[in-house]
């Protein structure tokens, strides 16, 4: 199963404070355990959301609106993608993560949809859908 591990926004990495030296070093190491352990596909950290845009959609309208935006907790300041076997295996390494927050803070862990989760999906949508796949893995 694929998870993605969503690190929410702080008011400091909205602010664009950069973790420290320490921070990074535990973080590399953390992410060479997941590397190592072949459950690693991605992970980045996104630069604050001043720097970003969204695009609104209503019906055909398009309007793109520029950061910063309001609501921290609703923003996203980082993330990993895992391939894990399970919701627990997941919970498990993330326990052992350093904390990414300068104060208390909450990871989220979500698992992504395979299409075979999408039951009204017909042969030729699945066909296509696996030929993107492909076409997109190194």
């Amino acid at each position: 199963m694929k998870f993605m591990v969503i690190v929410k926004a702080s008011k400091d990495s909205e602010a664009g404070v950069q973790p420290s030296e320490l921070m990074l070093s535990e973080m590399m190491k953390f992410n060479e355990e997941l590397m190592k352990a072949g459950v690693l596909l991605d992970a980045s950290g996104l630069q604050p959301s001043s720097k970003g845009v969204r695009v609104v959609f209503s019906g055909k309208e398009r309007r793109v609106v520029d950061g910063p935006f309001t609501e921290t907790k609703e923003l996203i300041a980082g993330y990993w993608v895992l391939q894990c076997k399970s919701l627990a295996e997941c919970v498990e390494w993330i326990k052992r993560c350093p904390n990414p927050y300068l104060e208390d803070g909450a990871v989220e862990i979500r698992p992504f949809y395979e299409m075979e989760d999408f039951g009204n999906a017909n042969a030729e949508t699945l066909e296509r859908a696996a030929r993107i796949d492909a076409a997109i893995k190194p």
